[in-house]
């Protein structure tokens, strides 16, 4: 049987898209308008993942100009239970299912999901350029990964090793139980690397999404047109030769097969062991040609910045620099193709 292509109904272009609150305030709309953004991406937890309150806000945001291309769940993202098959695990799918129905139901068609046993891990703060404070992660000082209020620690965050082969089944069961649901409501689920992208953190591996040949046999798992990556260019920078594939040659492959569904614009100092996240212009990565690349294979997608360094004034000062970057980026990559 010949499935419906979730991407038939997105608008061509790459969308530089701003991630946002889903109670952003007056202000917060008026800063994304003056930059001239039209598309954003939400999070929230299990508190408001309902098909209302999907909708509602859906609709607030259109009144100001703005498209929710995307919205994910927080408790139902970086779930131990299904990556480890803990013992609330079919609870946990299930709400992913309900969180997939309400969002097809509020015509919202992107989620993004990452498949984290123990969370996100970072070390101390650092310096990056000009003295502004970014995200380190040393490998030789981890002591503890963190998602959404918990912490797991060395040396075993869940007391024994795992295998990869528990890893990958795992995954197996989870993905052919949500990937029909994302197909009926005609939601797209784009799956975030593992982050950092190191073999093993406390006796869990991350073996799938941590190369290139994790997301291709991941994918062909899944066997959906409703599966595909939330492609962090970070992760991918920070994995360096560990990926498999660089981040140009990743980006063509899985473009020309519409397999990318958003992407996160991020720039490190240098690969794993020991990085530094940095501003877009001062990483060991020249983004130009990454955003080109997004542009010449056809990604449609929203590409938000991520995980921008913090710098002096307001907040809001390096969320509008890199974004000028971007679109200055971008709008090169378009003209070059009148040349």
């Amino acid at each position: 049987m010949v499935k419906d292509d979730p991407l038939a109904g997105i608008a061509p272009g790459v969308k530089i898209t701003a991630q946002m609150s889903p109670e952003a305030t007056e202000g917060d709309f008026q800063f994304v308008r003056q930059m001239g953004l039209k598309h954003a991406v939400l999070w929230t937890d299990a508190t408001n993942a309902n098909v209302d309150y999907y909708k509602n806000t859906r609709e607030k945001f259109a009144e100001y100009g703005i498209e929710v291309y995307g919205f994910g769940n927080l408790d139902v993202h970086n779930q131990d239970a299904i990556v480890l098959n803990l013992e609330n695990r079919d609870a946990k799918i299930e709400e992913y299912k309900a969180h997939l129905r309400a969002l097809g139901q509020a015509g919202i068609p992107y989620t993004t999901y990452a498949h984290m046993g123990n969370g996100i891990w970072s070390t101390e703060r650092e310096e990056t350029r000009g003295g502004a404070s970014a995200r380190g992660f040393n490998l030789n000082k981890a002591k503890a990964g963190h998602w959404h209020g918990r912490t797991f620690d060395m040396p075993l965050s869940h007391g024994r090793e795992y295998t990869e082969e528990e890893i990958w089944d795992n995954y197996t069961y989870f993905i052919k139980a949500v990937a029909p649901v994302a197909e009926e409501s005609g939601v797209m689920i784009g799956i975030h690397p593992d982050d950092p992208p190191v073999p093993k953190l406390a006796g869990i591996p991350r073996c799938i999404f941590s190369s290139f040949d994790g997301y291709k046999r991941a994918l062909e798992i899944a066997d959906s047109p409703n599966v595909g990556i939330c492609f962090c260019v970070g992760c991918w920078l920070e994995g360096g030769e560990w990926m498999g594939s660089d981040v140009l040659e990743s980006i063509r492959y899985f473009a020309e097969r519409d397999k990318i569904f958003k992407v996160h614009f991020r720039n490190v100092d240098k690969p794993l062991p020991h990085f530094v996240e940095t501003f877009v212009d001062n990483g060991y990565m020249d983004m130009y040609p990454i955003m080109k690349n997004l542009h010449q294979f056809g990604f449609k997608g929203p590409i938000i910045p991520d995980h921008i360094p913090s710098m002096s004034g307001d907040s809001r000062v390096g969320t509008a620099y890199t974004i000028a970057y971007m679109k200055a980026m971008l709008q090169r990559a378009e003209e070059e193709d009148t040349y």
